[in-house]
């Protein structure tokens, strides 16, 4: 059976437009990658650590923070950089929502929570009612998502009978892992802001790796 060109030509532009379609609402569901929250103080890294969503300090605004607020006084020393902001966080069937807890460092308490991709570009955070989380508010993508790998999962399995310290000694190499995102270049003024990623795969920071897994 013989086609004309323009009904070839119609087939593949149709064919184009659902591709593109179904690729931008993939990436609309993906909250994955690097954060800026509202008020610009600080970047969160969320990522898929065995199946659930955490998200962690990955940059400041003020370098050297401390969890000074933690009810736990073992943690009040422990920098803010790289501590779990967003905490086990389950999707919810048929929506692309993600539940779970979010912990508030102004205060030291643990808050149920709710993200929520809005397009490619912007998440929303809901249901904390205190601090830089209160009532909501909507955070910026400065970090493209983060593909899943096969080497976060075989460093969960390192987890297991290991140390958090231990396990990033004995994680696989690999370019990208479910926890990281590529770090661009640090030219010398770039040294203390987000292009400098010194959290790395944040599936393997202690706090997150012990639960994890």
């Amino acid at each position: 059976m013989l086609h004309c060109p323009r009904t070839i030509a119609r087939t593949i532009v149709y064919s184009g437009f659902f591709l593109t379609t179904g690729l931008a609402s993939a990436l609309a569901a993906d909250p994955t990658g690097d954060w800026k929250v509202a008020d610009g103080v600080a970047n969160i890294r969320v990522a898929q650590c065995n199946g659930s969503m955490w998200g962690a300090v990955s940059w400041e605004q003020t370098p050297g923070g401390k969890d000074t607020n933690n009810p736990d006084a073992s943690k009040q020393s422990r920098p803010t950089l790289g501590m779990p902001i967003l905490i086990d966080m389950k999707k919810k069937a048929g929506v692309d929502q993600w539940e779970g807890q979010v912990y508030n460092a102004k205060d030291g308490q643990f808050y149920s929570s709710t993200i929520k991709p809005i397009g490619t570009d912007q998440m929303e955070i809901q249901g904390c009612v205190l601090g830089f989380l209160c009532g909501g508010e909507t955070w910026t993508r400065v970090a493209p998502p983060i593909p899943s790998s096969p080497a976060n999962s075989m460093a969960k399995g390192a987890v297991k009978g290991t140390t958090g310290a231990q396990a990033k000694t004995a994680a696989p190499v690999a370019p990208k892992t479910t926890g990281s995102v590529n770090p661009r270049p640090a030219g010398p003024k770039q040294a203390a802001g987000p292009s400098a990623d010194v959290v790395g795969d944040i599936c393997l920071l202690p706090d997150i790796a012990r639960f994890a897994h």
